[in-house]
């Protein structure tokens, strides 16, 4: 599989994902997510469908077929194994894995990725706290928005490598950095902050912000 077939997958997954129930990306959208021209989605999704890995009505939009939802967790899932190695590995920021496990990951055998994802002692999440995905399979485990839960849950935090780096710059001074726990203390109304509590310390923010935070309720 192609560089851009995978990432024409991963897109399509994520774009779907977030449009629930609506199970369908239009590719416009795929062409915008994956910075790429509309004529290249056009032509690799075509590629795609040949292959029985999504289904395509034109005017309307691309939806997963079920090999095509596990060709795309598996690629999801290769993603952060390869982010995994260079934090943990090679030393890199969190932040700046997503985008350099991109430029390589393609070019890996599978043998690779499975030795790979042995010799980190088969981690569960990637250094943004997203769960790597077992093998083999079409789903992940939901990851709602921070702003979505209510006072008492708590949740472990992850953050997109996609994030405005400014905005990365003040969660981490308020201490919400990627596998932080935290607890919903307030929610205050129309569309109000959330006041949290972080390693013990009451933390406020901003609905826009919370938005641009993903968890994994835990409580």
């Amino acid at each position: 599989m192609t560089k851009t077939e995978r990432e024409a997958l991963k897109a399509i997954y994520r774009l779907v994902d977030a449009a629930a129930p609506e199970p369908e990306a239009h590719t416009g959208a795929v062409a915008d997510r994956m910075g790429v021209a509309p004529a290249t989605v056009t032509a690799t999704v075509k590629r795609l469908a040949d292959r029985g890995l999504v289904d395509h009505t034109p005017y309307k939009g691309v939806t997963l077929t079920e090999h095509g939802r596990i060709a795309a967790v598996g690629a999801i899932r290769r993603h952060r194994i390869v982010e995994r190695f260079l934090a943990d590995m090679l030393g890199y920021a969190w932040n700046e894995a997503d985008r350099l496990a991109t430029a390589f990951e393609h070019e890996l055998p599978q043998e690779v990725e499975d030795r790979i994802y042995l010799a980190l002692h088969r981690p569960d999440s990637c250094p943004h706290g997203f769960p790597i995905p077992a093998k083999a399979t079409g789903d992940m485990p939901a990851m709602p928005p921070l702003y979505d839960l209510e006072p008492g849950e708590i949740a472990v935090v992850a953050v997109p490598g996609s994030t405005d780096p400014e905005i990365i710059e003040f969660l981490d001074t308020l201490g919400v950095r990627p596998g932080v726990t935290v607890e919903v203390k307030e929610k205050h109304p129309f569309d109000g902050p959330l006041v949290l509590r972080v390693a013990g310390k009451v933390r406020t923010l901003g609905r826009t912000v919370a938005n641009q935070v993903y968890v994994r309720k835990t409580a």
